[in-house]
Protein backbone atom coordinates (compact mmCIF):
# COMPACT_ATOMS: atom_id res chain seq x y z
CA UNK A 1 0.00 0.00 0.00
CA UNK A 2 0.59 3.78 -0.72
CA UNK A 3 2.32 5.95 1.95
CA UNK A 4 -0.41 8.50 2.82
CA UNK A 5 0.38 12.36 1.82
CA UNK A 6 0.65 14.56 -0.45
CA UNK A 7 0.61 13.57 -4.15
CA UNK A 8 1.22 15.31 -7.42
CA UNK A 9 3.00 19.01 -7.50
CA UNK A 10 2.86 18.95 -3.88
CA UNK A 11 4.71 15.91 -3.21
CA UNK A 12 7.55 17.63 -5.51
CA UNK A 13 7.46 20.86 -3.67
CA UNK A 14 8.23 19.33 -0.26
CA UNK A 15 10.62 16.45 -1.95
CA UNK A 16 12.71 19.88 -2.97
CA UNK A 17 12.76 21.17 0.26
CA UNK A 18 13.66 17.91 2.17
CA UNK A 19 16.39 18.25 -0.28
CA UNK A 20 17.22 21.42 0.15
CA UNK A 21 17.54 21.08 4.17
CA UNK A 22 19.74 17.96 3.31
CA UNK A 23 22.07 20.00 1.30
CA UNK A 24 22.27 22.59 4.19
CA UNK A 25 22.93 19.93 6.53
CA UNK A 26 25.68 18.68 4.64
CA UNK A 27 27.24 22.28 4.20
CA UNK A 28 26.74 22.94 8.12
CA UNK A 29 28.16 19.47 9.46
CA UNK A 30 30.22 17.79 6.79
CA UNK A 31 33.88 19.05 6.35
CA UNK A 32 34.25 16.92 3.36
CA UNK A 33 31.79 17.88 1.69
CA UNK A 34 32.50 21.59 1.81
CA UNK A 35 36.02 20.65 0.67
CA UNK A 36 34.83 18.23 -1.95
CA UNK A 37 31.92 21.01 -3.18
CA UNK A 38 34.69 23.63 -3.22
CA UNK A 39 36.77 21.11 -5.91
CA UNK A 40 33.82 20.59 -7.82
CA UNK A 41 33.34 24.26 -7.71
CA UNK A 42 37.25 24.45 -9.36
CA UNK A 43 37.07 21.60 -11.85
CA UNK A 44 33.29 22.24 -13.34
CA UNK A 45 34.47 25.27 -15.69
CA UNK A 46 38.00 22.97 -16.13
CA UNK A 47 35.64 20.46 -17.68
CA UNK A 48 35.47 23.10 -20.21
CA UNK A 49 38.70 23.05 -20.84
CA UNK A 50 39.74 19.44 -20.65
CA UNK A 51 36.88 18.09 -22.77
CA UNK A 52 37.70 18.30 -26.40
CA UNK A 53 34.05 17.13 -27.17
CA UNK A 54 30.46 17.42 -25.62
CA UNK A 55 30.55 14.18 -24.93
CA UNK A 56 33.85 14.06 -23.06
CA UNK A 57 33.18 17.51 -21.25
CA UNK A 58 29.77 15.66 -19.94
CA UNK A 59 31.91 12.77 -18.60
CA UNK A 60 33.86 14.83 -16.58
CA UNK A 61 31.15 16.80 -15.73
CA UNK A 62 28.96 13.88 -14.11
CA UNK A 63 32.09 11.85 -12.72
CA UNK A 64 32.98 15.40 -10.46
CA UNK A 65 29.71 15.71 -9.21
CA UNK A 66 29.55 12.02 -8.19
CA UNK A 67 31.97 12.91 -5.74
CA UNK A 68 29.49 14.67 -4.44
CA UNK A 69 26.72 12.98 -4.14
CA UNK A 70 28.56 9.70 -2.95
CA UNK A 71 29.64 11.92 0.13
CA UNK A 72 26.29 13.22 0.83
CA UNK A 73 25.24 9.30 0.97
CA UNK A 74 28.40 8.40 3.34
CA UNK A 75 27.57 11.00 5.48
CA UNK A 76 23.56 9.79 5.59
CA UNK A 77 25.40 6.67 6.95
CA UNK A 78 27.75 7.54 9.05
CA UNK A 79 24.26 9.88 10.42
CA UNK A 80 22.15 6.78 10.84
CA UNK A 81 25.45 5.01 12.48
CA UNK A 82 25.66 7.47 15.16
CA UNK A 83 21.92 8.02 15.59
CA UNK A 84 22.07 3.97 16.69
CA UNK A 85 24.56 4.63 19.14
CA UNK A 86 28.43 5.64 19.63
CA UNK A 87 29.62 2.37 20.83
CA UNK A 88 31.63 0.07 19.02
CA UNK A 89 30.14 -2.15 16.93
CA UNK A 90 31.13 -4.32 14.18
CA UNK A 91 28.74 -3.54 11.94
CA UNK A 92 28.63 0.13 12.57
CA UNK A 93 31.85 0.54 12.08
CA UNK A 94 31.96 -1.62 8.51
CA UNK A 95 29.24 0.44 7.93
CA UNK A 96 31.27 3.72 8.45
CA UNK A 97 34.31 2.10 6.44
CA UNK A 98 32.28 1.02 3.44
CA UNK A 99 30.59 4.48 3.06
CA UNK A 100 34.18 6.04 3.05
CA UNK A 101 35.67 3.33 0.66
CA UNK A 102 32.86 4.68 -1.74
CA UNK A 103 33.95 7.92 -1.24
CA UNK A 104 37.76 6.62 -2.25
CA UNK A 105 36.87 4.95 -5.42
CA UNK A 106 35.10 8.01 -6.45
CA UNK A 107 37.69 10.55 -5.84
CA UNK A 108 39.99 7.43 -7.77
CA UNK A 109 38.02 7.30 -10.65
CA UNK A 110 38.16 11.07 -11.42
CA UNK A 111 41.36 11.07 -10.88
CA UNK A 112 42.50 8.25 -13.73
CA UNK A 113 39.78 10.29 -15.86
CA UNK A 114 40.70 13.55 -15.10
CA UNK A 115 44.59 12.66 -16.04
CA UNK A 116 43.59 10.72 -19.12
CA UNK A 117 41.78 13.34 -20.65
CA UNK A 118 43.88 15.96 -19.53
CA UNK A 119 46.89 13.70 -21.11
CA UNK A 120 45.15 12.90 -23.98
CA UNK A 121 43.76 16.73 -25.01
CA UNK A 122 46.01 19.29 -23.21
CA UNK A 123 49.29 17.60 -23.06
CA UNK A 124 49.19 14.96 -25.88
CA UNK A 125 50.76 11.96 -24.93
CA UNK A 126 48.92 9.52 -26.25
Amino acid sequence: MAKPGATGLIRVIHATGYSMKGLSSAWRHEAAFRQELLLILLLTPLAFVVGKELLQTLFLLALAWSIVVVEILNSAIEAVVDRIGHEHHELSGRAKDLGSAAVFITLMMNLVAWGALTGRNLLHLW
